[in-house]
C-alpha cells in the first residue's frame, strides 16, 4: 500500500510539474504582444567634445516568429517609436525618436516542463527621426549591427506563453549639428521585455 501511495504521489507530482505542452514545431507561428524598456549603456561616446548621455525608454513591442525547423525560429521584432532625450556635459540638448527592426534566428531548448528558455542572434537596424535641438538642426544617422538575446517563455496554456526576455542591440551613430560632424553616439542599448505569446 505504501508502495502505491508513494508511487501515485510521484506521478501526480510529474504531471504537475509538466505543466501545458508547447511544441515548437516546423510550420509554426507566434505572435508576441508586450512592452520593452530601451536602456542605452551609460558612457555613449563624446559629441562636440562633450559626454553625451540618452536616457530610456518605454514602448510596447511586437514579435512574430516562423519556425523553419523543430525548435529553431526566425523571429521580427517590431515596436512603437521609443522616444530619447539626449544631454551633453549635464544639460540636456535634444530629443529624438527611434524604431529598432530586429531580425533574428533563435533557438528553443526542448524540455520536459513549463519553462522554455531559448536564446538568439540577428542584425537590427535603428531608424532615427524626428531629431529636434536647442542647438540647432540636428542629424542622426541610421545604424545597422547585431543583436543578441536569451529569453525564457513560461507556459500558462497549451498554445499560450508569458516571456521575459533581454536583448543587447549594437547600434553606434555618426551625429551632426548645423551640417557639422560632431561626433559619434555610441548607444549599444539593452531592451529588457515581458509579453505574452501565442502559437497559430
Amino acid at each position: 500500500m505504501t508502495k502505491k501511495l508513494a508511487a501515485l504521489t510521484l506521478s501526480t507530482a510529474l504531471v504537475a510539474l509538466a505543466a501545458p505542452a508547447f511544441a515548437q514545431s516546423q510550420g509554426d507561428w507566434t505572435v508576441g504582444v508586450g512592452v520593452g524598456y530601451l536602456k542605452p549603456k551609460s558612457d555613449n561616446g563624446k559629441l562636440a567634445g562633450l559626454d553625451a548621455d540618452v536616457d530610456a525608454s518605454t514602448r510596447p513591442i511586437f514579435t512574430a516568429e516562423y519556425f523553419v525547423r523543430d525548435n529553431l525560429g526566425i523571429e521580427l521584432l517590431a515596436a512603437t517609436p521609443f522616444g530619447h532625450n539626449i544631454s551633453l556635459g549635464g544639460n540636456e540638448i535634444a530629443s529624438v525618436r527611434q524604431l529598432p527592426p530586429t531580425l533574428s534566428l533563435n533557438y528553443h531548448f526542448p524540455t520536459n516542463s513549463a519553462w522554455l528558455p531559448y536564446v538568439g542572434a540577428g542584425v537590427n537596424y535603428t531608424v532615427f527621426y524626428d531629431a529636434k535641438s536647442t542647438l540647432g538642426k540636428l542629424d542622426i544617422d541610421n545604424s545597422v549591427g547585431i543583436s543578441l538575446q536569451a529569453g525564457l517563455d513560461y507556459m500558462v496554456t497549451d498554445a499560450g506563453a508569458v516571456r521575459l526576455n533581454v536583448r543587447w542591440f549594437d547600434i553606434d551613430s555618426d551625429v551632426k549639428l548645423n551640417g557639422n560632424d560632431i561626433g559619434k553616439a555610441k548607444i549599444d542599448p539593452w531592451l529588457i521585455g515581458v509579453s505574452y505569446v501565442h502559437r497559430f
